[in-house]
């Protein structure tokens, strides 16, 4: 409508883990890499599991990448229909899907050229670890969610020697020392009864007393004198008799617990922190299935320790937590019941479980973490970009700021772009992680696990001094942070690369800043240097009606379908295009109405307005004050949708073109009216007033038509050529040149010098006639009376100046109001009416 062509493609993200988990749910199976293909598979499902309560049935990772496939093809034709349906004006024969061989290739080659710069490698290290989806999870994908839990006091066993003289007392009491005691000091309430002296044992509060044999150290602040003499001394775990040291470090919390924390391999994000900073060792317990190993670390030497273990070894970390609970207390080591506690736990995005930490060969992308001058290049790309609303750049900055990691991009999933890597394999069969094989450019998307690297033959996989693939895939966002690439055809299509990127916007959500928009920023730094888009256009979330967040376990969901068969597609648009950006919005109903009741009445007004006669004259001026001020403030409306509308404010640009219409409709249809059908009687009259309601109608249908394409594209088409969405935006200039087609048209009227004088108050007649109509309504509705009697007499009282601008419009307010005699009188007070029947 402003005389640019727009390319807005649309891509489709096949490839995650919610897609593996839908269709594992859909069909009731699971994927066993182990199994071979089988071409005739007969399906357990659709949705057996969920109805009958059976396991699911395991199939081969060809057939369960099949039928991904197939199922995110069906999901994503009914997303189309929904989407065509609503109008979406995305230009679908750009349509991609990013598991598809064009994206495939641009993501590994994205891939390949950061392995050759040295973005990418290679590296075994803790990882967060999603026990149900056994795959590591990337720092964006967790969220934190509360959890009840307890905090457990363990007894660890000190030297004799520990806390010597010198002059502080490891007997002095804190104010979190439950009634007076010191974390290092036994009381008499003890389990047992037994009171130990104070140097024999330190107290340390945990919630996974099940990672106790991962127990490498304790940790306290250096300046908690609680504890500075034992910091270089060791401790023994108890339970299983292995000595740790006892170390300082900054992050631990004097406040938290007794202040002093058992460092496990791993339990929490703060375990890596220590474990690194501190230099401890390793010495895991938890697998990939989220159990306890079966065999012990090797710390664990003594005969009952190992004993302690086996009891645990097998167990879920929740089972292991309540035996380990009770092993310890049999024991005689925990001190006092446990303490209920709400403490936040770390879940990836969509999953079910808590993540685990366990140690992982894992691949990375470096993102700023450990580069302050990358890191630098981002946040100042973060204020080159145009945010909208302003305010979430902050959540970038936030991000980028807070990065305590690489990007962690593989997945040891199925349905997702393979790593393009192969491995050779030694004499004795082992891989050499540090030499990678890779493909050439033009081969292409590669699957290492299908397909073989450069320089061997098929038989040569998995045999000693032969090769082995890359069994992970990548990261979904590995892809997605390529869409203005993808989109742009980059490589392939220089021209189009060339006339597209970079793009000018990115409409997405707030909860992705963290991972689409930022790993977008960070791709199109590394490969072109540049921002790939101008603007950022942030909205929130859609809540159901009491402000909650809308999921499908909590039963809150609308589904469009049937809103479009009751309400309509342009009602559904309507609720949405009020949705203001950054701000969460609730989810409705009675908007749904509101907006159908709009897209009734702009089709009622259409019809009304080309009803009347046109004028004789094809460019008959508007010469009427009344005509004049409704297409001053008309002109005002433009400038306000349009500059909403440059700002990405759709939500502004909508209520200002509804208020005018509503207006329009309900106050001057109707004042204009009685002089429209007079034709015969008042040509002139009669034309300025259809030629300024022609006008406005062609002006608000344009306003409308962004958000409400369907009703406005019907009514435009009853009097027009072409379609709405070609016609030219409106502009303010085009309401000008309608007083100026007859030079001296309005001076010439017996109005015209107040005529002009309605302009430079920016359509205040309009305002004068709607407040004159509206009185005389209003007391013809409280004296009971149809609102077509007559009225005998109406007074209005105001200041001078506001009396002359009423004047001007009298005459319309006379007819529509059907009055009898005007009465204008000069008082200092604002305008009023007295309305005498």
């Amino acid at each position: 409508m402003r005389g640019k062509e727009v390319f807005y493609p649309v891509g489709w993200d096949d490839n995650g883990l919610a897609t593996e988990r839908r269709v594992q749910n859909y069909y009731g199976i699971s994927c066993d890499p182990s199994l071979p293909y089988q071409p005739d598979l007969e399906l357990p499902g659709p949705d057996r599991p969920a109805s009958s309560g059976l396991p699911r049935t395991p199939v081969s990772r060809r057939n369960f990448i099949e039928l991904c496939r197939e199922l995110t093809e069906r999901d994503e034709r009914s997303f189309e229909e929904t989407w065509r349906r609503l109008g979406l004006s995305v230009d679908w024969s750009t349509s991609y899907r990013t598991i598809e061989d064009a994206p495939a290739a641009v993501s590994q080659r994205a891939f390949l050229r950061a392995l050759a710069d040295g973005d990418a490698y290679q590296a075994q290290a803790p990882v967060l670890w999603d026990v149900t989806y056994g795959t590591a999870v990337a720092q964006a994908e967790i969220e934190d969610r509360e959890l009840p839990g307890s905090y457990w006091r363990l007894a660890f066993g000190l030297a004799s020697t520990a806390g010597g003289s010198g002059g502080s007392s490891p007997r002095a009491s804190t104010a979190e020392d439950s009634g007076g005691s010191s974390p290092r000091a036994s009381t008499a309430g003890d389990s047992g009864g037994s009171s130990p002296g104070a140097d024999t044992e330190i107290i340390v509060a945990t919630t996974r007393p099940e990672l106790l044999p991962a127990c490498v150290a304790l940790v306290a602040h250096p300046q908690d004198d609680r504890y500075r003499d034992l910091i270089g001394t060791t401790a023994t775990t108890p339970l299983f008799g292995v000595s740790v040291p006892i170390l300082a470090h900054h992050l631990a919390d004097p406040a938290k617990g007794t202040g002093i924390a058992m460092v496990c391999t791993f339990g929490d994000t703060t375990d890596v922190t220590w474990w690194r900073d501190l230099g401890l060792a390793t010495r895991p317990v938890l697998g990939p299935d989220g159990r306890l190993l079966a065999e012990p670390p090797e710390a664990i030497s003594t005969p009952a320790g190992r004993a302690a273990y086996a009891a645990l070894a097998g167990l879920t970390a929740r089972a292991a937590r309540k035996l380990a609970a009770e092993l310890l207390d049999g024991a005689g080591a925990l001190r006092g019941a446990a303490e209920p506690v709400r403490h936040p736990v770390k879940f990836y995005e969509r999953g079910d479980a808590p993540l685990e930490i366990i140690s992982a060969r894992q691949w990375y992308v470096t993102n700023g973490s450990g580069d302050p001058t990358l890191r630098q290049q981002l946040l100042d790309r973060g204020r080159e970009l145009t945010w909208h609303p302003p305010h979430m750049r902050v959540r970038y900055e936030n991000w980028v700021n807070g990065l305590t990691g690489d990007w962690l991009i593989s997945r040891q999933r199925y349905f997702g772009v393979p790593i393009p890597v192969w491995y050779p394999l030694g004499a004795d069969g082992t891989p050499d992680f540090g030499t990678p094989i890779s493909p050439a450019h033009d081969a292409l998307p590669v699957d290492p696990m299908a397909d073989t690297p450069p320089g061997y033959s098929p038989g040569q996989r998995d045999v000693p001094g032969g090769f082995t693939g890359d069994r992970d895939v990548m990261d979904t966002w590995a892809t997605s942070s390529l869409t203005p690439q993808i989109a742009g055809g980059w490589p392939a299509d220089d021209d189009l690369f060339a006339r597209v990127y970079p793009m000018d916007l990115r409409p997405q959500a707030h909860e992705i800043i963290r991972t689409w928009l930022f790993y977008t920023l960070l791709r199109s730094q590394v490969l072109e240097d540049v921002l790939p888009w101008r603007h950022a256009a942030i909205s929130g979330w859609i809540l159901d009606p009491d402000r909650k967040k809308m999921s499908k376990s909590a039963g809150n969901v609308a589904t469009p379908t049937g809103l479009l068969n009751e309400y309509g597609t342009d009602a559904i648009r309507y609720w949405a295009a009020s949705a203001r950006l950054g701000v969460d919005t609730s989810f409705d109903v009675a908007q749904l109405k509101i907006g159908r009741r709009l897209g009734v009445k702009i089709l009622n007004a259409t019809r009304f307005v080309l009803g009347f006669a046109q004028p004789a004259r094809a460019d008959a001026p508007v010469t009427e004050p009344l005509d004049l001020a409704m297409l001053d403030r008309l002109a005002e409306v433009i400038r306000r949708s349009t500059a909403a509308f440059e700002d990405y404010d759709q939500a502004s640009a909508l209520e200002s073109a509804e208020q005018f219409f509503w207006s329009f409709c309900d106050d001057y249809l109707e004042l204009v009216k009685p002089r429209a059908y007079a034709a015969e009687h008042d040509g002139a009259t009669a034309g300025s007033a259809v030629t300024a309601l022609r006008c406005a109608l062609s002006v608000l249908l344009r306003l409308f038509a962004p958000l409400l394409p369907f009703v406005t594209e019907e009514a435009w088409s009853w009097w027009q050529e072409g379609s709405i969405h070609r016609a030219p935006w409106p502009v303010p200039e085009e309401l000008e040149t309608l007083r100026l087609r007859t030079p001296g048209a309005a001076a010439s009227s017996s109005r015209g010098a107040i005529a002009l004088a309605a302009q430079r108050v920016d359509g205040a007649g309009l305002d004068a006639a709607a407040g004159a109509i509206g009185a005389i309504r209003k007391a013809k509705s409280e004296a009971r009376l149809p609102q077509r009697s007559g009225v005998a007499r109406v007074i209005v009282r105001g200041r001078p100046e506001e009396l002359k601008v009423v004047a001007s419009v009298i005459d319309d307010v006379v007819a529509a109001g059907h009055v009898g005699q005007i009465e204008m009188i000069s008082a200092d007070k604002e305008i009023e009416y007295e309305v005498m029947f």
